[in-house]
């Protein structure tokens, strides 16, 4: 299994709103082959960042639904959102245990 974080940083002040929109998404990824969970994080010491991990039962599976998922997935996107310059990362672990 693996475990994939994103993380991003929201520029412009619509935090709220994109918190609003990750607790209203379609819920597609949980029709994704080999998804097991998703957890979205925002830290208490910088509202504006958000951590998305998920929990796949492959790298291959994980990296079919990132190169399919954008357009169906991100319907909810507020309008207007900007993201801090550079502030989106990509990271991927091997998970070892809960």
């Amino acid at each position: 299994m693996i475990a994939s974080i994103s993380k991003f940083e929201i520029q412009n002040g619509l935090e709220k709103e994109v918190k609003e929109a990750f607790k209203k998404r379609p819920g597609l990824v949980e029709q994704a082959k080999g998804f097991v969970r998703l957890d979205v994080l925002s830290p208490l010491s910088n509202p504006a960042e958000i951590h998305l991990i998920t929990y796949w039962e492959s790298d291959e599976d994980f990296e079919y639904w990132h190169r399919n998922h954008l357009k169906e997935s991100h319907i909810n996107i507020p309008k207007g959102l900007k993201l801090v310059s550079k502030s989106w990362e990509l990271t991927k672990f091997e998970h070892i245990s809960s």
